[in-house]
């Protein structure tokens, strides 16, 4: 054994092993292994015609290749050799092909055409080595020989980042490829970033930096103007899989680009940008001239900016409202106005007829909901050059005195009337109607509103018209109680609130589900669905606006219906406010009130007991009434309304125990003027309401108390149910003449003419004063709002 340890002794196969020379590769060396082993597979199955195997073993040779790629290795000759040879086996094989089967056969089939792409991708270098193959072979090895590198001391970068003293070097993009960042070299450059975008494994903030880069040394406009429109594409360009909405520093950067686009664009009147362009050399400059004297560049304005203003609605979707991150994001929303009204200008000086329309109705999108004081100030900050627009000059720098906002929206739907887009009509109508009705004209909303005949078509344009339409609804039902019009108010909420889906419909959240469940593809379009949170109206506010309507016209009805529960069942104005009354009746013990329904339930209550100042002392301690524009108006406008609906259901509840009644007493007991009481009660004997007589020489009411008999009593209800259904059938027929049919005269619907007891009238139906709902009834048609957003 000792032997062993002597210098020549003879040694163990373990110890020839360790002795065995011991050969250290690169990276890149074994990675040109991996490329040869596979090849060589490919050659041993093309000996045998077994395709299966060559389809797999190419495919892996693809991946392979595209790692070098990725490491910045050129492509190996023996891949370009590969490609060749297959070729030639490829056509032997074909007259083998019958004898295949059916497995051989299909995959023979499929890497003809994968062999066909990936030549098509390297058909330059595969026609250099069929022209040299030893010279092609000679300058591969010539540039995998590293050259000597320059040592440079200098701070860290990324991987791309070019400084303007680093002479000698050049920007390396995807696959090795140079990239020279000079104004010669641009538009080759340009090229190059443009076919990788869309690839797999191409770095987007690579591409933007390289594109950064090439904006810096663009001279001429048309340099620019390429370069502008391919950087605001890619920050454009994320992945929305993974992210809810566009990073902010990213949007930020391509809305001051767009602003540079448009303003070189509105300098420079000799270049146009518009999808519909001539074929043009992309390598070569160009420039006007006499053959040429506007210069056409393909690409799309109005896309850029209707992304850009998306991607801002999206990020305060999907912020919380309940954070300065909201506040601080929605301070940008004077940045993108500014720039849409630039955009404006710029269609305005081209003519762009179809692409100014869209952005006029993107700016009124923005001021629509707006009060005047945030439409002031989006005006206020805008450019000098806003006074050229023709559409609306904006008087920048004005007094919020001589400002209207009222002006600026009548001026821009104006000009959306005249456009041929029947959807942005619409929504420029809804939008005119909305606005009105925020500054308190309602009679103006109600007529346009009417007259548009929206309410027969609005079932069949899209979600987003829909919820438009009903939010203008909601606005002229809470205009109308603004202004002291309660009937027309709740005859306008009724609708909505029928539905129980407030919420859903008013695209300010999403509904929860009684009986199905959203898949995950139903909710995440219900939450794009969902309106900022600086455009909501306030739900509570709405619903106590109705439940208060509603008790207004409900509890003198109730009270004239006395213990009749027939007359109470055929006398209701709103189910859902009797449900919550019934509801509260029911309940054993009644503490003070905890919310807006509480209050108006014991008001509700209060009111039926003649105690008028407790019901106004409950519905002014509801918190939701200084969210209004005119508080102390409502307050008061509220206070009389309880004061003259108390008075009515006094004397509904009183009268059969009175034979005479003083008209001062009445006044005074509800605080009323004596002109008021006795135009109410005069208002009330008119109406048939009461069975009285007034005289004003001795100032009392003279309450006659007449049984009817039973014969009448049933003459009243046959009349009842002939008028109810009258109104059915026309009813009936209006919703089938809306749905496209046309009568035989060829009348369309809105337009027909009838002639019923002399009178002839339009469109609108019979009046439904006669089923006690009052001229307001007939404002919108029913239907169209509870089946809005079910699309």
């Amino acid at each position: 054994m000792g032997s062993r340890f002597l210098k020549g002794a003879a040694s163990d196969d373990s110890d020839s092993d360790d002795e065995r020379t011991k050969v250290v590769k690169s990276a890149k060396s074994k990675r040109l292994d991996e490329v040869d082993a596979c090849i060589k597979s490919i050659d041993n199955a093309s000996k045998i015609n077994d395709w299966s195997a060559i389809s797999n073993e190419f495919d892996k040779l693809g991946r392979l290749v595209a790692r070098q790629g990725t490491v910045g290795e050129g492509v190996p000759v023996a891949f370009i050799k590969a490609l060749v040879s297959l070729d030639d086996t490829l056509a032997a094989a074909q007259g083998a092909k019958k004898k295949m089967n059916a497995t051989n056969s299909k995959a023979l089939n499929a890497m003809k055409q994968k062999l066909k792409k990936t030549q098509r991708d390297h058909e330059e270098s595969i026609k250099k080595y069929k022209e040299d193959p030893e010279a092609f072979e000679k300058a591969a090895l010539a540039e995998d020989t590293p050259a000597p590198v320059e040592k440079k001391t200098k701070a860290k970068k990324g991987p791309l980042e070019v400084d303007a003293e680093d002479d000698g070097f050049e920007t390396v993009g995807n696959k090795g490829k140079a990239i020279a960042i000079s104004s010669e070299g641009i538009y080759k450059a340009l090229a190059q970033v443009l076919e990788a975008r869309g690839r797999k494994n191409t770095d987007r903030a690579e591409q933007t930096k390289i594109l950064d880069k090439l904006l810096t040394v663009a001279v001429t406009p048309y340099q620019k103007i390429r370069v502008l429109l391919a950087l605001i594409s890619a920050l454009l360009d994320y992945n929305p899989s993974t992210n809810t909405h566009m990073p902010i520093e990213a949007w930020t950067a391509a809305r001051t680009h767009l602003d540079s686009l448009l303003e070189i664009l509105t300098a420079e009147r000799a270049y146009v940008v518009q999808e519909s362009a001539p074929d043009y050399d992309d390598a070569v400059e160009r420039a006007p001239s006499d053959s040429e004297p506007t210069i056409i560049v393909r690409g799309s304005v109005i896309s850029l900016v209707d992304r850009l203003d998306d991607e801002f609605t999206k990020s305060l979707q999907n912020i919380d409202p309940h954070t300065g991150e909201y506040i601080d994001r929605l301070k940008d929303e004077k940045k993108i106005y500014e720039t849409i009204v630039k955009s404006q200008i710029y269609f305005e000086q081209v003519k762009l007829a179809e692409h100014l329309d869209r952005v006029v109705m993107r700016r009124l999108e923005h001021i629509y909901c707006k009060p005047d004081a945030v439409t002031q100030a989006l005006e206020s900050a805008l450019p000098v050059l806003a006074a050229q627009s023709i559409i609306w000059p904006s008087q920048v720098g004005t007094s919020e005195s001589s400002f209207s906002a009222l002006a600026l929206v009548r001026a821009l739907c104006i000009h959306l009337y005249k456009t041929d887009a029947s959807l942005l009509r619409t929504r420029a109508m809804l939008s005119h109607i909305y606005h009105y009705a925020l500054h308190d004209n309602y009679y103006t909303a109600r007529d346009m509103l009417l007259m548009s005949h929206l309410q027969d078509t609005v079932g069949g344009a899209d979600v987003g018209t829909q919820i438009l339409y009903n939010r203008t609804v909601v606005q002229v039902g809470l205009c109308a109680f603004r202004l002291g019009l309660i009937r027309e108010s709740q005859s306008t909420l009724q609708e909505i609130f029928a539905t129980q889906r407030v919420k859903e419909l008013l695209a300010q959240g999403v509904q929860a589900q009684r009986y199905s469940v959203l898949t995950p593809e139903q909710d995440k379009i219900e939450r794009q669905r969902q309106l900022p949170f600086h455009m909501h109206i306030n739900l509570e506010l709405l619903e106590v606006a109705y439940l208060v309507s509603s008790m207004l016209l409900e509890v003198p009805l109730m009270a004239q219906a006395g213990n009749d529960a027939e007359a109470q069942k055929k006398k209701v104005v709103s189910r859902t406010f009797r449900r919550m009354l019934d509801y509260a009746n029911r309940q054993v013990f009644t503490g003070p009130p905890e919310n807006k329904r509480d209050h108006v339930m014991q008001a509700t209550k209060a009111l039926q007991q003649g105690d008028w100042q407790r019901c106004v002392e409950l519905i002014h301690s509801i918190k939701v009434w200084n969210l209004m524009p005119s508080e102390k108006a409502v307050k008061e406008m509220l206070t009389k309304k309880i004061q003259e609906e108390g008075l009515r259901t006094y004397l509904f509840t009183y009268a059969p125990f009175y034979s005479t009644l003083s008209l001062q007493h009445l006044a005074s007991t509800f605080s009323l003027p004596l002109s008021v009481a006795t135009s109410l009660v005069s208002k009330m004997i008119w109406n048939e309401e009461i069975d009285a007589s007034l005289d004003q020489v001795a100032g009392v009411v003279v309450l006659q108390s007449t049984e009817l008999s039973h014969l009448q009593r049933l003459a009243l209800q046959l009349a009842d149910k002939a008028s109810q259904m009258a109104d059915g059938s026309e009813r009936y027929l209006d919703s089938k003449i809306s749905n496209g049919e046309q009568r035989a005269d060829g009348v369309r619907s809105g337009e027909r003419t009838e002639r019923e007891g002399g009178r002839e009238r339009r469109g609108g139906g019979r009046g439904r004063g006669s089923r006690g709902r009052g001229g307001a009834a007939r404002q919108f048609n029913s239907g169209t709002l509870g089946r809005t957003v079910q699309a």
